[in-house]
C-alpha cells in the first residue's frame, strides 16, 4: 500500500510548479513535485494519457486506488466499465486523451484498503492549473466532462449531469464541451438498475460522438 507523506507543507496552488515553457512531458513529470494542497500526501500523481494531438479530450474527478498504483489513467474498474462503453459507442480510446481534474487519489484508511474520498473544492481549485495546462498544450475542439466534480470544474456549479448529460455547452474551452455520467456511478448503482445506468451511459457516448463528428464536418 503506498503510504502518505508528511514531510512537506502545501503551497494552496500548483502554479509555482508548473515548469517553464511546458509541454505534456514536462508537465508529466512535474506534476509529482506538485505541493498544491495536501493531496500530494496520499501518494503520486496520475497525469493524462493519451495522444498529443487528440482532438477530444475526456475528464474525468480523480484516479482512483488502482490507478495510482500503476500510475496510469482510467485502469482500474470504472476504466474497464467506460472502455466497453466505448466499444459499444463505436469510440476508440486511442484517439482520445483521457485526464482528471485532480491529479492524485484522495482517500481514507479502512483496514487495508484505501477507500476514496471526494475532494474538496480548494483542492480542486489547486488542481486546476494542471488542468488548465493539458487543455493549453492540446487545445482540444471537443472535451467531455466525465461526473459532477469535473463538470462543475469546467462549467461551474449551475450544471446537472442527469439532467445536461450529452448536452452541448458554449465555452471558451473547446468548440464543444459537454459532459455524462462518471463511470463509478454505474458500478455504485444498484445491481437491478445497473444494466439500463449502462445503456444510459452508452447512449450518452453515441450521442456525443454524433455531436463531436457533426461540428468536425462543418
Amino acid at each position: 500500500m503506498t503510504k502518505r507523506t508528511e514531510t512537506a507543507k502545501p503551497t494552496g496552488s500548483a502554479t509555482d510548479f508548473i515548469p517553464p515553457r511546458p509541454t505534456l512531458t514536462k508537465l508529466r513529470s512535474a506534476v509529482q513535485g506538485c505541493r498544491g494542497c495536501d493531496l500530494f500526501k496520499c501518494g503520486r500523481a496520475v497525469f493524462g494519457e493519451g495522444p498529443s494531438r487528440a482532438r477530444v479530450m475526456v475528464i474525468g474527478e480523480q484516479p482512483g486506488d488502482v490507478e495510482e498504483r500503476k500510475g496510469h489513467t482510467f485502469v482500474g474498474p470504472s476504466g474497464k466499465v467506460l472502455d466497453r462503453a466505448f466499444d459499444a459507442a463505436g469510440i476508440d480510446r486511442d484517439d482520445l486523451y483521457l485526464t482528471n481534474a485532480v491529479k492524485h487519489f484522495k482517500w481514507t484508511p479502512r483496514g487495508k484498503r484505501r477507500i476514496h474520498e471526494r475532494p474538496r473544492q480548494d483542492e480542486i481549485l489547486a488542481c486546476r492549473y494542471w488542468l488548465d495546462q493539458e487543455i493549453e498544450q492540446l487545445k482540444p475542439s471537443a472535451i467531455v466532462a466525465l461526473g459532477a466534480t469535473s463538470a462543475a470544474t469546467l462549467l461551474g456549479s449551475s450544471v446537472r449531469v442527469t439532467r445536461d448529460r450529452a448536452k452541448p455547452f458554449p465555452s471558451p474551452l473547446a468548440d464543444l464541451v459537454t459532459l455524462t455520467v462518471h463511470p463509478s456511478s454505474i458500478l455504485r448503482s444498484d445491481p437491478e438498475d445497473r444494466a439500463m445506468a449502462r445503456r444510459q451511459f452508452v447512449s450518452d457516448l453515441r450521442a456525443i460522438h454524433r455531436l463531436i463528428h457533426g461540428r468536425q464536418a462543418t
